[in-house]
């Protein structure tokens, strides 16, 4: 139940949040518009050329570059679900989203959110530990079985975190403290027992979050292991610099995740969740395609054969 002092509006009666966005300074709107503006462009392109140059090149056409498109094809899809929102939310000076538009963008985010990170680690984990057997272990049946698993899970994911929304009559507020519905702000303001409410949370959290993380960490730690075996430094160095960016990546987009997730619940310091939900929602997608694949001579070649073709 709510707390007496607060007066519950009935869920029918809620059409729309009120997202807080990243500052309220109005002379900050311009700056922050023209920034991730541009980060969203270099975002969608970056991960768009990737797929291209995939697509185009026969010599590509194996595990690591298709789960490497499904992963571009994904960080697209995770970062408009919430950019381009709040873009125009800063255009027309509104922070409303409507109710039934929350609910979509939380499931849409938890979706994309959860795609692919798994499987990239055990396709570098065979390709480094296993290098004789990668062809016959990840062959184009397993691979299509791995992505539809990521993409099973996601939606499962998405499904209990909006049937659990769904069942709440009353909110606290409309105010969400970020620039996008993010799923456990929602469940915070939710008008029930705050302590079967963090059980929820913290119990999802560590299903979709804790468990992904671990098998990641597992995957990169027998990497390390591999490498170290490598009998030629240079050998060494160039696993190194390869698996440690894409381990650096990983840790930052799951440590600010799951910061950010689980932080909302114990404390309420807007801040601190909208800077970690940056790192992951907006500088995360960014940065894979340079770490993954665009210094990639593989990745290079197909697309100056591109242009060269284009022009």
């Amino acid at each position: 139940m709510c707390p007496s002092n607060i007066n519950p509006q009935n869920l029918t009666s809620v059409s729309k949040f009120h997202l807080m966005g990243l500052s309220e300074d109005p002379d900050l709107q311009p700056i922050l518009f023209g920034l991730f503006l541009s980060m969203y462009l270099v975002t969608v392109l970056g991960n768009l050329l990737i797929i291209l140059a995939v697509s185009s090149d026969s010599h590509l056409h194996t595990p690591m570059y298709f789960f490497l498109s499904n992963l571009s094809l994904a960080d697209i899809g995770f970062i408009s679900t919430t950019v381009p929102k709040m873009l125009a939310n800063i255009q027309t000076h509104s922070r409303a989203i409507s109710y039934v538009g929350c609910l979509t963008q939380m499931s849409l985010f938890i979706i994309f959110v959860c795609m692919d990170d798994i499987v990239m680690a055990y396709d570098r984990f065979v390709a480094i530990c296993h290098p004789l057997n990668y062809p016959i272990i990840m062959n184009p049946r397993l691979c299509t079985i791995l992505v539809l698993m990521s993409l099973l899970i996601s939606l499962l994911d998405s499904q209990i975190h909006t049937l659990i929304a769904l069942q709440f009559a009353y909110f606290k507020d409309v105010e969400i403290s970020n620039y996008f519905c993010h799923p456990s702000q929602v469940l915070n303001l939710a008008c029930f027992d705050s302590f079967n409410r963090n059980i929820v949370i913290y119990f999802i959290g560590a299903i979709f979050g804790f468990l992904p993380v671990s098998g990641i960490l597992l995957s990169y730690s027998k990497i390390f292991s591999s490498i170290l075996r490598i009998p030629s430094s240079g050998g060494k160095y160039k696993a190194f610099s390869t698996c440690g960016s894409h381990l650096a990546v990983v840790c930052l987009f799951y440590g600010a995740g799951i910061v950010e997730y689980l932080g909302s619940v114990m404390s309420h310091s807007p801040p601190n969740s909208v800077v970690a939900s940056v790192m992951y929602t907006v500088v995360t997608p960014m940065l894979n395609p340079f770490i993954y694949s665009l210094r990639n001579k593989e990745i290079k070649n197909p697309l100056r054969r591109l242009h060269r073709r284009i022009a």
